[in-house]
């Protein structure tokens, strides 16, 4: 145990991220050499272009909405302890976890997810997902599979569903009421990072 802990050393903030992720100090190891491992040119930050690396991602159809979440709006870069706080995202949530007293919602929250997840339809960021969005991340999903016909009624009914202010858009608290019933928990979980 004395070598992860000295290992640790070469993390700045380490401790800090590891209590405010909940992730443990092996976790924090392991994504701290996938890191560097996706940080070729030694530069200490990611670039979205580095993420494409990642063959998982490279093959899914809405991998550039998913790398596009790891970056906030004008930032080109990250640094690691950004890309740890992302990552919590998809912790197991962990409902008896104690927060140490503090108010701060934790990144693997039921919400946090699903803030996340609301990130990957409202490409423009204005706080909702208007029918066009919604069409171009099923567009990206279904591709060739389905007809534009069929690709505009499932949109035309997602919005019916979900829309309860009837503006024809979906507001993240309608994303979040249409899908009270999903264990996003589970969903939005990734099983190395347990």
């Amino acid at each position: 145990m004395g070598s992860s802990s000295s290992s640790l050393n070469k993390i700045p903030n380490a401790q800090e991220l590891m209590q405010e992720t909940g992730f443990s100090a092996a976790h924090l190891l392991r994504l701290y050499e996938r890191f560097e491992w996706l940080d070729r040119d030694n530069r200490g930050n990611l670039s979205p272009e580095d993420f494409e690396a990642l063959g998982g991602l490279a093959m899914n159809p809405i991998g550039g909405r998913i790398i596009c979440a790891f970056f906030s709006p004008g930032q080109d870069t990250m640094d690691f302890p950004s890309f740890v706080r992302i990552l919590a995202h998809f912790r197991p949530t962990d409902r008896h976890r104690n927060k140490g007293g503090t108010q701060q919602e934790l990144p693997n929250s039921r919400n946090r997810k699903l803030k996340f997840a609301f990130q990957l339809y409202d490409m423009d960021r204005d706080g909702k997902i208007s029918r066009e969005e919604l069409l171009q991340v099923l567009r990206a999903m279904l591709g060739l599979q389905v007809t534009e016909e069929q690709l505009q009624s499932i949109a035309e009914r997602a919005i019916k569903e979900a829309d309860l202010d009837k503006d024809d858009a979906i507001s993240f608290e309608e994303f979040k009421k249409s899908l009270e019933k999903v264990n996003i928990e589970e969903k939005m979980s990734i099983g190395f990072l347990q």
